[in-house]
């Protein structure tokens, strides 16, 4: 697809890309540039928002009853 031709149907383009599909622009002819879809990553940060009511001090002294439970 040559360049005047891409900019008239970009928004084509981009869904396009995102189904998946490679589109190849050209100039004069030649390959010049390639719109490929982004791969997003799967990997979710904070997936256990909520799931944990008290985070313990690990600062704080443990108390005699807690010690003996080590022991």
């Amino acid at each position: 697809m040559n360049i005047a031709e891409a900019k008239a149907k970009l928004s084509e383009l981009i869904s396009a890309a995102e189904q998946g599909e490679e589109v190849v622009i050209a100039r004069g002819g030649h390959p010049v540039a390639r719109l490929v879809p982004i791969h997003r990553s799967t990997v979710r940060i904070g997936i256990g928002d909520g799931l944990v009511s008290r985070v313990p001090d690990f600062l704080t002294p443990m108390s005699e009853g807690e010690l003996k439970d080590w022991e």
